[in-house]
């Protein structure tokens, strides 16, 4: 909304010597944004002065073209009070005429510095000015001429023509509508001021009577209140009003004649949509009615357009002549011979008033303002305010007929108490404090003893509850008054075990060299599909949402290796291959129960209530998950690099739970998105926590990772919990350690790890570390067996160990693997 300072001072006596800065910052403050402030005329400079023609004499020139040699009265504005020499292309003026001159030292837009100088054989000093010269316009074709009551040669045109005309731009929020209007925004710098108000709206107007243009209003509930006025005798040529266009235009519209020119300063001025018929195309009755299947009209865009049954439309007896509240159509437009014109001020309701712009995808002036809300009780004073302009500047008469059909509902009510306010803002704002702020916003206040009861002013439809008074109370007293209390500090607990936990394992991945990411939650079936999971594996049993972001992906995912694994393949796609990423985050696993009820707002839930949605929330549990491609040891000039395996994705885990105190157990099976002959088991005693390895190459395929990617998940709240309240810190002996290796024959079907548990429970407690460092199959070992070779070490804390004591503890060990897998140790 561009609103014109002038405009502004005309209903508010704001101060003199208040700058538009200024204004601008209080209206800000007081809700109304601003957008922009336009200062027109800035770049200009004078003199510039009414100059009345005294001479005109044509010239032709050898190029075809006629100038004018004119001599020019400017009174004293030349400093000798002589004519001034002037010549002028255009031929829409005459002797006698008044118009617009600019003297040499003059500064017109564009930075065009006017000087005297010598053109077509005379020395022109100075320019008789177009609107499109002084930035009025974009008529380029005549000069200004101006009313003969304009003034006197040698007065200051600036001043006339409201070049220095400073406009304020807002953003207005939906729920300010009645500042789309110079009357809401000039109430709201007397609010800001306390000064005179005088509100434009208050007229007096004549009493509806059965002799206007007759109206019929079928849809009540979609017009509440329709009025016509006419006038007859109306001069279609007459011309707009400098002054009148000028503000038009200055406010953001277009100056196009007189009759559309009035119907638009009114809406900007009171902020009510008008809409005039040409009287003579009229046919019948006015009706406001929705549309009929297979209705058309050709609104004033000249695009013709299919209506819809939800449309609320303006008919008469040839059928629909306008998009009530929207558009007018073609049949009944104001043209340059109308000289019977009907007004309509009518009230539409802004939901039908939005519908029907989007439908049509047709925003106008009128439809933004009555999809906000427009005050109901206004179009008696705007038709009257449009009907005076008309005849006051294009003649004719009002004739004594006036319209109206229907009422302006009651104003609504709202019982608030007098501590509401101060309660809610933390400022001392006392009761009579209150009621004199809801007054001056325009709300009629009656007392009680605790409470009070505002009647909501008519254009302010955005009141609706205690808390809207509420607001409008604290943004009179001032924003800025809010006192800033800083909330005590509660004693500090620390981090929680859990929270201390995550970052444990984050820190240990990190230290790894795994870079963390975060993927959406959300998958689709083909996302499980890639996967290659079975039709009853537990991870298709997902949550759907009802408004997903993305069709395709309406799930939220129960495992955390879709947006690692895609991911992967997005770096993969774009040159970075050697990759190793986790992430720890939630999955959700449905319960399967029934949906959470819906509660009031008006309290909070009871504990049985609270429970319910707990129990219809479904199980989020946070799992860890890593995928790794490429080399996990870069190649260089120190020699071969080595490729991501299986075993790297084991020991992220064992990393991991390595950081928390807890030693996780590693078996072999089958599951999927792994590769069936290198796929882990995870697992503390009879928990399972997870599986990895490397990935089916299907699935890589599937997912366009590198082949032989390997990956690992787990359940990390499980782990989590099986961690101890504090892992110790290693304790170190002195003594030197005793070095031990072990070869020992297996079934070649038994794992490695179980073989090594044997060992580790056998050797007893001098055993320091166990490492696998060779596995052997060849001609040394019988078919169907395997050599695995382990490096033992054993320390004592208190004292070097004997030899005795070593061979002791590994033949121990030796025995245990003997026992439970059948191990034959080799020579």
């Amino acid at each position: 909304m561009k609103a014109p300072v002038s405009w502004i001072r005309e209903y508010v006596d704001l101060p003199a010597e208040l700058s538009v800065e200024d204004l601008a910052h209080a209206l800000t403050a007081l809700g109304l944004k601003l957008e922009a402030l336009e200062k027109p005329g800035e770049d200009m400079r004078g003199p510039l002065v009414v100059g009345r023609v005294l001479t005109m004499e044509p010239e032709p020139q050898k190029n075809g073209k006629t100038i004018n040699w004119c001599t020019v009265d400017v009174g004293d504005a030349n400093g000798t009070g002589e004519p001034q020499g002037i010549v002028c292309g255009a031929h829409n003026f005459a002797p006698g005429d008044l118009v617009v001159v600019v003297l040499p030292g003059g500064l017109l837009p564009g930075d065009f510095e006017i000087s005297a100088r010598k053109t077509y054989g005379h020395v022109s000093a100075g320019m008789i000015c177009s609107a499109r010269e002084l930035g009025l316009g974009d008529d380029h074709d005549g000069i200004i001429v101006l009313p003969e009551d304009a003034g006197k040669p040698g007065d200051d045109a600036f001043g006339l023509l409201h070049l220095r005309d400073e406009v304020i731009e807002f953003e207005i929020n939906p729920d300010r509508a009645y500042a789309l209007s110079l009357r809401g925004v000039a109430r709201e710098a007397a609010l800001e001021y306390a000064a005179a108000y005088r509100d434009p709206a208050l007229r007096d107007t004549p009493a509806p009577n059965g002799e206007g243009y007759p109206v019929v209003v079928d849809d009540p509930a979609g017009c509440p209140v329709f009025v016509t006025r006419t006038v007859t005798g109306f001069d279609p040529s007459a011309p707009t009003p400098a002054w009148l266009a000028r503000r038009v235009q200055l406010a953001g519209m277009r100056p196009i004649s007189l009759a559309v020119d009035v119907t638009n300063y009114v809406m900007l001025e009171l902020g009510q949509p008008i809409h005039g018929y040409d009287g003579d195309k009229l046919s019948g009755p006015i009706r406001v009615r929705r549309a009929g299947a297979g209705e058309r009209l050709r609104t004033l865009d000249g695009v013709d357009r299919e209506l819809s049954v939800e449309d609320l439309l303006i008919t008469d007896d040839s059928g629909p002549i306008g998009l009530a509240g929207v558009m007018g159509g073609e049949t009944t437009e104001l043209s340059s011979t109308t000289s019977h014109v009907v007004i309509e001020a009518a009230h539409f309701d802004p939901v039908s008033i939005f519908r029907t712009e989007r439908r049509h995808k047709l925003p106008s002036e009128a439809s933004k303002r009555f999809e906000r809300g427009v005050d109901p009780t206004l179009p008696e004073a705007a038709a009257d305010r449009v009907a005076e302009l008309l005849v006051r500047f294009g003649g004719g008469r009002i004739e004594a007929g006036v319209t109206k059909v229907g009422e302006a509902p009651a104003p609504r009510t709202i019982t608030i108490g007098y501590d509401l306010p101060a309660r809610v803002t933390g400022m001392d704002i006392p009761a009579d404090a209150v009621v004199r702020h809801l007054e001056s916003v325009g709300c009629g206040v009656r007392r009680d003893d605790t409470t009070l009861t505002a009647a909501v002013p008519p254009w302010r439809s955005d009141l609706s509850d205690p808390f809207d008074l509420v607001e409008e109370v604290a943004r009179i007293v001032g924003y800025a008054n809010v006192p800033s209390v800083l909330p005590p500090a509660p004693s500090g607990g620390g981090l929680t075990r859990t929270q201390r936990l995550r970052r444990r394992v984050g820190r240990a991945l990190a230290g790894a060299g795994w870079v963390e990411v975060v993927s959406f939650p959300f998958v689709g079936q083909a996302e499980l599909d890639a996967l290659g999971l079975a039709a009853d594996d537990d991870r298709r049993r997902t949550l759907r949402l009802a408004n997903p972001l993305s069709s395709e992906r309406p799930l939220m995912t129960t495992t955390l290796l879709p947006g690692l694994l895609e991911a992967v393949a997005r770096n993969a796609g774009r040159g970075t291959s050697d990759v190793a990423l986790f992430e720890a985050a939630t999955v959700t696993l449905p319960r399967g129960g029934q949906g959470a009820a819906i509660l009031p707002v008006d309290r909070r839930p009871s504990e049985g209530e609270y429970a319910d949605l707990l129990k219809a929330l479904p199980e989020q549990p946070w799992h860890l998950a890593v995928v790794g491609s490429g080399e996990r040891l870069p190649s260089g000039w120190w020699g071969k690099g080595r490729h991501v395996d299986w075993s790297d994705a084991v020991a992220a885990v064992q990393e991991v739970a390595a950081a928390l105190g807890v030693r996780v157990e590693v078996s072999a099976d089958s599951v999927a998105p792994w590769h069936p002959g290198r796929c882990a088991r995870l697992s503390v005693g009879e928990v399972v926590l997870g599986h990895a390895g490397e990935l089916h190459p299907r699935v890589c395929a599937a997912y366009g990772v590198p082949a032989r990617t390997v990956a690992a998940e787990i359940d990390l709240d499980r782990l989590m919990e099986l961690a101890p309240e504090a892992v110790l810190a290693p304790s170190y002996s002195s003594f030197p350690v005793a070095k031990e290796d072990v070869a020992l024959v297996v079934d070649a079907s038994v794992p490695a790890a179980e073989v090594e548990a044997a060992l580790r429970d056998g050797a007893g407690e001098l055993l320091e570390s166990i490492r696998l460092f060779d596995v052997y199959t060849g001609e040394q070992v019988a078919e169907g067996h395997k050599s695995l070779a382990f490096a033992l070490r054993f320390r004592a804390p208190d004292r070097t160990l004997t030899e005795e004591e070593t061979a002791a503890a590994r033949d121990a060990a030796v025995a245990e693997a003997a026992r439970r897998c059948g191990a034959v140790q080799r020579a």
